[in-house]
């Protein structure tokens, strides 16, 4: 056998020159590569045989493939792309996501030839993005890596990220794909991306296939810089169709008798768009149908997001919406996301609507529509919520947690027959049969201000919030977390121990009274985790909802246990119908479960004795 020799050649000038005689030495030479090389610099192995040939090989650094991987965040990409944040380091950069875009361009080329059985020219993208600041020369990335695998790009601009994914269908553009830059309502030192195709998003198995290709790309290249555009990407406005498609909608659905081209005339709603992408929707939708938009906030985009963070879950968008719907005597407030694919609501009381009360509030209009549909939900909505959408005639589908989780069981539903026109997560994600099944913040305002006008013009002065008004809400609830103590790369490893421990736990009715839930209508099972059909969807992360009953077998409530995707800890909600029940059912989990099973020695549960103790947070 020949023997061969190993040497290390640092290029562009970094350290010094190593030589090693042994195939060992390589094994060592590779641990002792372990740490992260610069932006704009590489190294290479240079194998030496007896026979005196050289072959240069890159070294692949699996900490290099890990920053790409690390990236993902469930069907999107997501990092730190600004200094800023304490703790955090930038890992969203120019490169990275140039090999992300690249390997998307690939995937879609090659999904396109499988589809159509020959090979593809042409293939086109647009890019949308919110108004962060490091949105500029992200795009550059994006558009340089899509180059690179062969696609035609469209620089979209400010844009949103529903009207990205309508930018694939709605003619005369009717791309083959489009990605939008955004990191949602996150702080304005990150961004990411997401990304659709005239399908809908990219499911979690998709994206992780993406980052896998990307994470090699970035490891084995030479140089870490960006390419050039040769060509820049074709600028077009596309949100300017995507208001006239919701302005259309609105018109053709209301037909206002009267006054067909300003169905919304008489009415005072309130926007809140947080400096998000969500401004548009004031001028290019509600004023042109002859709202009156006096008193909106925030409309201006501006990435440093100066007045509060862009979210309907946020309590100071609320409050200030609120006191804007008041102040104002409008009909109705909204609150849009960062990048409008959720919104909240306010009525004309003053009343805020998101999380369980935005999921009845849509269940009420839809049931109206579809009587007897489905509605998917994520597993930590209320029993009071089941009960309101049953009493309506209605089925409650109970799932994971995730809103392409959700979203995507409601295709499932339908593709095996079982109708359901709306599936909604308590973040706001909600989506619409009869909308290409998209979670478009926008969208759903646009069907509460149709039912809005209907109510008016059937004579009724009551707002919207009266649609709900007997939904009764939990009368305890509370959501811990206990973080994950362990490497990040080894915490999604470390947290589903946990997960099944729990479960196991359950399964050997070692929690007296706890059982795992179920929603057997629509073929959830094993805590409203696996889907018991023929063609179970692929588990992303692990979470369990655990149903919880007394002594006399009465159901109290429920602890849902869930692993972040976004961060290494594990959430746990509860809600109870009794006085007391939350603390009862905490001091049941630490002390029966945590510390019982020894899974407390790789977390801080500082939270959860915190609150088994006393009883608050706080």
């Amino acid at each position: 056998m020949a023997s061969t020799s190993t040497s290390l050649i640092p290029l562009r000038g970094h350290g010094r020159k190593a030589s090693f005689s042994s195939s060992p030495a390589k094994t060592a030479l590779k641990k002792a590569l372990r740490f992260s090389f610069s932006s704009r610099s590489s190294v290479v192995i240079c194998v030496k045989s007896s026979s005196g040939a050289v072959k240069y090989n890159e070294v692949v650094v699996d900490e290099e493939k890990d920053k790409i991987r690390r990236l993902q965040n469930g069907s999107d990409v997501r990092g730190v792309a600004l200094e800023g944040e304490k703790g955090r380091t930038v890992d969203l950069t120019p490169p990275a996501v140039e090999a992300i875009a690249e390997s998307f361009g690939e995937w879609i080329i090659k999904a396109l030839q499988k589809e159509r059985g020959r090979p593809v020219e042409d293939v086109t993208v647009s890019l949308g993005k919110d108004p962060r600041i490091s949105g500029a020369s992200l795009s550059v990335a994006v558009f340089a890596g899509l180059a690179r695998a062969g696609c035609l790009t469209f620089d979209l601009g400010l844009a949103t990220t529903p009207a990205c994914f309508m930018s694939t269908l709605l003619p005369p553009f009717a791309y083959d794909a489009s990605i939008m830059m955004t990191a949602s309502h996150l702080p304005y030192t990150r961004n990411g991306l997401k990304f659709f195709t005239k399908k809908g998003g990219l499911t979690s198995p998709e994206v992780e296939e993406i980052c896998d290709k990307a994470a090699h790309k970035y490891a084995n290249r030479l140089t870490k810089v960006s390419t050039m555009l040769n060509s820049p990407p074709k600028k077009v406005d596309f949100m300017r169709a995507y208001a006239k498609h919701l302005r259309d909608i609105i018109k053709e659905r209301v037909n206002h008798p009267i006054h067909y081209d300003t169905p919304l005339k008489g009415f005072q709603i309130i926007v809140n768009a947080g400096n998000g992408s969500g401004g548009f929707f004031t001028w290019d939708v509600l004023d042109q149908l002859g709202a009156d938009t006096f008193g909106s906030l925030h409309l201006n985009p501006d990435g440093m997001f100066p007045n509060h963070i862009p979210n309907p879950e946020d309590k100071t968008a609320m409050a200030l919406t609120r006191a804007a719907v008041l102040e104002n005597t409008a009909d109705l407030g909204i609150v849009f996301d960062t990048d409008v694919d959720r919104s909240g609501v306010v009525d004309n009381n003053g009343n805020p609507i998101n999380g369980d009360k935005l999921i009845a509030l849509m269940s009420a209009v839809v049931l109206k529509e579809h009587p007897g549909t489905t509605v998917v939900t994520d597993a930590r909505t209320s029993m009071e919520l089941t009960r309101f959408i049953t009493d309506r005639g209605g089925h409650h589908c109970l799932y994971r947690v995730g809103y392409r989780n959700v979203i995507d069981k409601g295709v499932h539903l339908n593709q095996d027959g079982v109708e359901t026109h709306l599936m909604m997560e308590t973040s706001g994600h909600g989506a619409l049969k009869e909308n290409y099944f998209l979670d478009d913040g926008a969208y759903m305002v646009v069907k509460i201000i149709i039912e809005m006008v209907r109510m008016r013009l059937e004579g009724s002065d009551e707002g919207i919030g009266s649609l709900i008004k007997d939904l009764e809400e939990p009368l305890e609830s509370i959501e811990l977390r206990m973080n994950i103590i362990s490497e990040p790369k080894y915490a999604k490893a470390r947290g589903r121990e946990v997960i099944e421990a729990f479960r196991s736990y359950i399964e050997e009715g070692q929690l007296k009274g706890w059982e795992l839930d179920a929603c057997g209508d629509c073929w959830v099972s094993e805590g409203c985790l696996v889907d018991s059909n023929d063609s179970p969807a692929a588990i992303d992360a692990h979470m369990y909802r655990a149903k919880v009953s007394n002594e006399k077998n009465e159901e109290i409530g429920w602890v849902h246990i869930r692993q972040s995707i976004h961060n290494p800890n594990i959430a746990i909600n509860m809600q109870s119908s009794v006085p007391g029940g939350c603390q009862l059912m905490t001091k049941v989990f630490r002390d029966k479960f945590l510390l019982a099973s020894g899974m407390a020695k790789t977390l801080d549960f500082s939270q959860v004795d915190k609150y088994a103790r006393l009883g608050k947070m706080g």
